[in-house]
């Protein structure tokens, strides 16, 4: 005879909490944002946030090039989102085709049946991509198209290959797969990361061929084709077509990771077209969500993509996740794209990046003492300090030197919280080397939008270290 199973403790009925509403959300002060910041989100994050004077600010709106805050001041976007935003914000085509898929009803989640929108979009992908780059799968982030890559690649290049080598100061996102090819120990902390990998300079290309010659067993090579995270640090077109044979010599798959300088923001839908050659695998992500939802693409050669999924057998092994093709966010890519080119953002991003870069030499001349190098393509842009002790009279260099391990980072923190604060600029900073501020603006971004940084950074500069630092520190305790 069955032991019927006990029953469970009665349960209350279900009474709804104490729930904010969207309303609740819109309306809410800045004490409240910080106080649910700290108690919900990250405590941490808000030292940082404070330091900089981010904290103070709640944004209403968003258009163009600009944030609208709470008081009606209109902030020069620079920072970007790190690159996320090439369409600006709200783009009007963006917001028509998005509130047309909603009128209509259409449908987002079809995982049962094929989608319009998915394929139309590997579609486009597919034709924007050199070479034979045409397979494509569809996600939600950076991370998540780079885990497909990685995973993409190892299946393809087989199992007695499973080591990979990736680069210094790279980044290719959080999660426990691609964080081990993400190279700092801020990020990788104390996690058990994936084994078989190892980790060479970035653009060394002797470096890399003294590994392939090494370790027979490599079989997948991870770079960004511009790091991003490192200081936006690029490598000449010598090491990229080297590259290129060297994996062709070696078998090795070559994983190009475009999720930051991809769609068109060095002036190239892809930054690797600069340079005359086109990878094993690639992926996309930030900006193919138009600015208004997250989207990722990771695009392989179909004879990769069909060693590692092309049968019947295999073809579920890495099918897409439940978001994966999600119907708005398909029509919300397939939109980007179509702007990109017939609003000429690409061209812009190439002759407005180099009117900024140009500029921003000008004003390395200028204070040569403050800035140390400028570098980048496009609306990609990395623009470097001198260490502090260098930015002061010769007289305290050598007392402040041994501080500047400790010091790094300080002017670019300086000067970014001062740009907000005095000049309403926005801009960005970089994972390793914090003496860069990373310049990412939309694609959209007009010769006046520079003219307007230009002067404001200018302007700052032109006070001299002791006020910059002055300011600061009455900005601290104001």
């Amino acid at each position: 005879m069955d032991t019927p199973m006990p029953e469970g403790p009665a349960l209350a009925p279900v009474h709804k909490p104490d729930l904010m509403s969207v309303a609740d959300a819109k309306a809410m002060d800045v004490p409240t944002m910080t106080e649910l910041f700290k108690a919900h989100l990250n405590p941490g994050q808000l030292h940082f946030m404070k330091l900089l004077g981010f904290h103070k600010i709640k944004i209403e709106r968003a258009e163009g090039m600009e944030y609208v805050d709470q008081n009606g001041r209109h902030i020069l976007d620079f920072f970007g989102g790190f690159g996320s935003l090439a369409l600006g914000h709200n783009h009007p085509r963006i917001l028509e085709t998005r509130k047309a898929f909603q009128d209509e009803r259409r449908h987002e989640i079809a995982m049962a049946f094929l989608s319009q929108y998915a394929a139309a979009l590997a579609h486009n992908i597919a034709a924007c991509s050199p070479g034979d780059l045409d397979m494509v799968f569809l996600g939600s982030s950076g991370s998540e198209a780079m885990e497909a890559a990685l995973k993409v690649a190892e299946r393809a290049a087989g199992p007695d290959r499973p080591m990979v080598v990736y680069a210094e100061n790279s980044f290719h996102g959080k999660t426990k797969g691609v964080l081990s090819v993400t190279d700092g120990p801020l990020y990788r902390g104390e996690f058990k990361l994936l084994g078989d990998n190892i980790r060479v300079p970035f653009g060394d290309i002797d470096a890399v061929e003294a590994a392939f010659r090494a370790h027979p067993s490599i079989g997948v090579i991870c770079l960004e084709t511009i790091q991003g995270g490192g200081g936006i640090i690029e490598a000449p077109t010598a090491y990229w077509q080297k590259l290129r044979a060297l994996c062709d010599d070696y078998g090795v798959i070559w994983v190009a990771d475009e999720v930051q300088c991809g769609l068109g923001r060095t002036g190239r839908f892809y930054a690797f077209e600069h340079h005359g050659v086109v990878p094993d695998v690639t992926a996309l992500a930030k900006s193919l969500g138009g600015g208004k939802c997250a989207m990722a693409a990771m695009i392989a050669r179909r004879e990769i993509y069909m060693k590692a999924y092309g049968t019947p057998k295999t073809a579920m092994i890495h099918a897409q996740a439940t978001f994966g093709g999600i119907g708005e966010a398909s029509v919300t890519a397939l939109e980007t794209i179509n702007i990109l080119y017939e609003e000429g953002l690409i061209d812009n991003a190439a002759e407005t990046g180099a009117y900024l870069i140009a500029e921003l030499k000008r004003l390395q001349a200028k204070y040569p003492k403050i800035i140390k190098d400028v570098r980048g393509q496009g609306f990609m842009v990395g623009l470097e300090f001198h260490d502090f002790s260098q930015t002061l009279p010769a007289v305290l260099r050598p007392a402040v030197a041994v501080l500047d391990d400790k010091l790094k980072g300080s002017l670019s923190g300086f000067v970014g919280a001062l740009l907000l604060r005095d000049h309403d600029i926005l801009v960005a900073f970089t994972e390793y080397n914090r003496n860069v501020i990373r310049l990412e603006p939309p694609l959209i971004c007009e010769r006046a939008h520079v003219d307007r940084f230009i002067e404001g950074f200018d302007a700052l500069l032109g006070r001299g270290i002791t006020a910059i630092v002055r300011d600061f520190v009455k900005s601290q305790v104001s």
